[in-house]
């Protein structure tokens, strides 16, 4: 069974735009939390940086918590938007 499926982003118009936006916002979060963990290692070469560091490896590491969050929200909104024939299908596989 295949939680993630491609196939899916292709069905029609509606389901090409919410894949592209949530692309989008994948990169985005990916652009700040690289960013977080680029100026927090910076930071850590001075001690008086330390804390600003710190708090910055934090939010970089939420950000990447919040990618795989993002992919599983597109996910059920692509299968809210229509794909339920074949759902039985798919846990028989």
């Amino acid at each position: 069974m295949k939680i993630f499926r491609n196939e899916r982003r292709d069905q029609s118009e509606a389901h090409r735009r919410l894949y592209a936006r949530f692309e989008l916002a994948h990169t985005v979060v990916d652009f700040m939390a690289a960013f977080c963990f680029i100026v927090g290692s910076v930071m850590f070469f001075s001690d008086a940086w330390l804390t600003p560091g710190t708090w910055l490896f934090l939010v970089g590491s939420l950000l990447f918590a919040a990618k795989p969050t993002l992919r599983l929200i597109r996910e059920i909104k692509l299968y809210r938007m229509g794909d339920v024939d074949d759902l039985a299908h798919r846990f028989e596989d």
